[in-house]
């Protein structure tokens, strides 16, 4: 079974948590794109973990994880992730961390870049979280990075090494006028973080491939949702990187296979880390409430999040693009508070009414058509069945399966590891 877990909306649905549920039906775990520039937050019963580049499988010891070649790494974050999670008693071996030899690596000077650019741009900046990621995966398709195998040959990184530094300088000392660069001091940096995991450096497509052959199942985990898609999302201010499922088995290294199960991840409500179009968004004491009853803040940044009702045109677009068989929605018991729940039905663009979702100036325009559902105001967290829940949330449920034409099968009530049911 090939099984990818995907977000339908900007990010932030809870992916982890549901990976970190499910993992226990499955072999392996694989992160197929991105890297340390979003976050994955799991409460289960060792404890409250965020990971960046790690897949969420690791916390489980049966489990074998998998960094795969559509990835970008930054050693040094990755050398520090991996030390608080062993501090916390979390095993960390070559037998369950497999990190492909194809992999990019996220030098610091693609930080710098980052955010130079970002200052640079002043209040037209994209919102970027300054980890490096347009920067590298730009010079990944210009041919001039380096890759995590390149960590198992020293002397000839060291030789290859200082012509990319010298190229990178004509941005950074002759463009941006910063202090340049050093190639020795690139190399130091390598050694440092980066040699400790040349024991977990492999060809993971030959494992993966091996894997498969011996019917092992396998999940895709991906980072962000559907509308930060790079070809797919609300360009340009998405991802550098696809986030969709159908880039899962190009991006793990095994692209002759086909996936089994798309399992979509939404929200309740709707959340959005940095800049760009957010129709549904909601400002004032309205948005602050939602927030706080959400812990709705950056799980990379500790930025907090924009927040809005649930946008039905949004998740309706997201729900194709990703070809979601099936939906987890997450943090209903979050909406318990209130009495009225805002949904966005629909969009106002220059007085027409669509329900739609557009691209480009339209959706920079476009304005909400909100309408209320009743609330509940009861704790729901409790809840271990549909038929537990109070009459308000379960048509509040129907109503956005029937909305986004998609089956819920899975609906969260808690942070926790056990506090969800299945429909």
């Amino acid at each position: 079974m090939l099984t990818a877990i995907t977000g339908i909306n900007w990010g932030d649905e809870g992916k982890g948590r549901m990976v970190d549920l499910l993992s226990s039906d499955y072999d392996i775990v694989i992160r197929y794109q991105g890297g340390n520039n979003a976050g994955h937050t799991v409460i289960n019963d060792r404890g409250k973990f965020i990971l960046n580049l790690l897949p969420s499988g690791i916390l489980r010891d049966d489990t074998i994880n998998v960094m795969g070649p559509g990835m970008v790494i930054d050693v040094e974050h990755l050398y520090g992730e991996v030390a608080r999670l062993r501090e916390a008693g979390i095993k960390i071996t070559p037998d369950n961390l497999k990190i492909s030899d194809r992999a990019t690596i996220c030098m610091p000077y693609h930080k710098l870049l980052d955010n130079l650019e970002e200052d640079r741009l002043g209040d037209a900046k994209f919102g970027s979280t300054r980890r490096g990621i347009a920067p590298v995966y730009a010079d990944k398709y210009m041919k001039k990075t380096l890759r995590m195998g390149d960590l198992l040959d020293m002397e000839q990184t060291a030789r290859y090494l200082p012509s990319i530094v010298e190229w990178k300088n004509l941005t950074i000392a002759g463009g941006y006028g910063h202090e340049p660069i050093k190639a020795d001091e690139m190399i130091l940096w390598l050694e440092k973080f980066g040699l400790p995991f040349a024991d977990y450096i492999c060809d993971t497509t030959e494992y993966l491939e091996s894997a498969i052959n011996a019917g092992k199942s396998i999940i895709f985990e991906a980072q962000l949702g559907a509308l930060r898609d790079i070809d797919f999302g609300i360009y340009p201010y998405t991802s550098s990187s696809s986030t969709i499922a159908a880039y899962a088995p190009i991006g793990a290294g095994i692209p002759s296979h086909k996936l089994d199960r798309v399992i979509g991840i939404m929200k309740a409500y709707s959340t959005c880390v940095g800049e760009g179009p957010f129709t549904a968004e909601l400002f004032g004491d309205e948005a602050e409430k939602l927030r706080r009853a959400g812990g709705e803040y950056g799980a990379a940044t500790g930025r907090p999040r924009r927040v809005g009702g649930f946008d039905v045109p949004a998740s309706r677009y997201g729900v194709l693009i990703q070809g979601a068989d099936e939906i987890a929605l997450t943090k209903l018991d979050v909406l318990s508070y209130m009495d009225k729940i805002p949904v966005c039905v629909a969009y106002d663009i220059n007085g027409t009414i669509t329900q739609r979702f557009p691209v480009g100036h339209a959706l920079a325009v476009a304005k909400p058509v909100y309408e209320y559902l009743p609330g509940w105001q009861t704790d729901i967290s409790g809840c271990r069945s549909f038929s537990q829940l109070p009459p308000a949330a379960k048509d509040y449920v129907k109503y956005i399966e029937k909305a986004t034409g998609s089956r819920i099968r899975y609906v969260s009530v808690g942070a926790g590891r056990e506090e969800y049911f299945e429909m």
